[in-house]
């Protein structure tokens, strides 16, 4: 028993594991490691034993008290505890075998453990969805615009109507599978004889035969097709979203719907405005006069320019909001704001009587309008003055 791995640990559930979370896992790497999925692999089957023998245990009242208790031992039936064992499966260990393996083989095959067939290939199947790219500018974003696209799409071919037979030929059942497009195989597994279904090798799984496939199509009942079509982008749309085309993917089988064309759109940066939600933002630079004094500047918008008058005293960094001026609210009358945050240029290259005037200017205030530097200067005293 030395080599045995903690049943917990095989199944990766705690010891506190509900029945529910212990049959989840089981299902989970009951598929994972099945020797139908895994032919040949001799390390899936040994791990597909090991998780049986686990849940045979665990998912067995009796016995995982008896394990809890005393480890591998209490569901040794050499080891005198009257565990009933782990390594023979008696009657599955507790547990519903048709139900774990009617999942599994109705998830890998459209069959069951015991060789009903559900189908599901000649039944109604959706086409594939169509990823398609298409990058447009923070304006086009911001108010909508229409685009024309380029696309693969899968159609119904239209010389056989999807049946894939010529014409004036015919398409045969399948002798094979009477037309089901499923088999049935009898395997020995450690559970001994097991019926199960597989995929049709004669017809592939459609259930018929094609002794004449038409040309335009090659039997296969379908083209693809390169296809245009103008597409709208809302209005308020953002980097990174998708627009869904309904009914524009591939098309269905078998009588399925279509699926659908998304569109993934990629807005490119502005050189003047970031955008955050459906706010706008951008910095606007003002002159030291036009700060001290007060000014009406000039501002970008979405639309165009616009006036603006900022007070008199206007410090760096200050920010104004022009209301309704953002990014329209997608499939909404509601609209974002425009932020703007000034900064003040600080004057470069000044002549001799420029400066000189600029010192006159600043004696001439004293300290009346530095009445931040004062308290800055003030809070070093009292750091340095210890």
């Amino acid at each position: 028993m030395a080599d045995k791995r903690d049943y917990y640990e095989v199944l990766g559930v705690d010891k506190s594991a509900d029945e529910s979370t212990i049959k989840r896992a089981y299902r989970t790497l009951a598929k994972k490691y099945h020797p139908d999925m895994n032919p040949g692999d001799a390390e899936a089957e040994r791990m597909f034993k090991e998780v049986n023998e686990a849940y045979a245990v665990l998912s067995d009242p009796e016995k995982k008290q008896k394990y809890d208790q005393f480890g591998f031992a209490g569901v040794d039936p050499n080891a005198g505890f009257g565990g009933g064992g782990a390594g023979g499966f008696g009657g599955f260990g507790g547990f519903d075998g048709g139900d774990i393996f009617g999942d599994i083989f109705s998830s890998f095959f459209g069959g069951d453990a015991t060789g009903s067939t559900g189908g599901r290939r000649n039944g109604p199947m959706r086409g594939g969805d169509i990823l398609q790219r298409v990058t447009i500018s923070f304006e086009e974003a911001a108010f909508g615009c229409k685009k024309e696209i380029s696309y693969g799409r899968v159609e119904k071919c239209p010389e056989c109507d999807a049946t894939g037979a010529a014409k004036g030929s015919k398409v045969e059942t399948c002798q094979a599978c009477h037309g089901s497009g499923q088999i049935r195989v009898t395997q020995r597994t450690m559970l001994g004889m097991m019926q199960t279904t597989k995929v049709c090798d004669s017809c592939g799984g459609s259930g018929k035969i094609i002794k004449e496939p038409c040309t335009n199509c090659r039997g296969k009942g379908y083209i693809k097709i390169n296809k245009k079509l103008e597409v709208t982008i809302p209005a308020g749309i953002d980097d990174g979203q998708k627009v869904a085309i309904r009914t524009q993917g591939d098309c269905g089988r078998n009588g399925g719907p279509a699926g659908d064309l998304i569109i993934a759109v990629s807005v490119r940066p502005h050189p003047i405005f970031e955008r955050d939600g459906y706010n706008i933002y951008c910095e606007v630079p003002i002159t030291f006069a036009e700060a001290t004094l007060g000014a009406d500047i000039t501002i970008p918008t979405l639309e165009g320019q616009e006036t603006y008058t900022i007070p008199e005293g206007t410090e760096t960094g200050a920010s104004f909001t022009l209301r309704g001026k953002g990014i329209p609210m997608v499939n909404s009358k509601g609209r974002g704001d425009l932020i703007f945050t000034v900064v003040i240029e600080t004057p470069k290259g000044l002549t001799e009587n420029q400066k000189e005037l600029l010192r006159a200017f600043a004696n001439s205030l004293g300290e009346k309008n530095s009445t931040k530097k004062s308290k800055f200067g003030e809070k070093i005293k009292k750091i340095f003055n210890k």
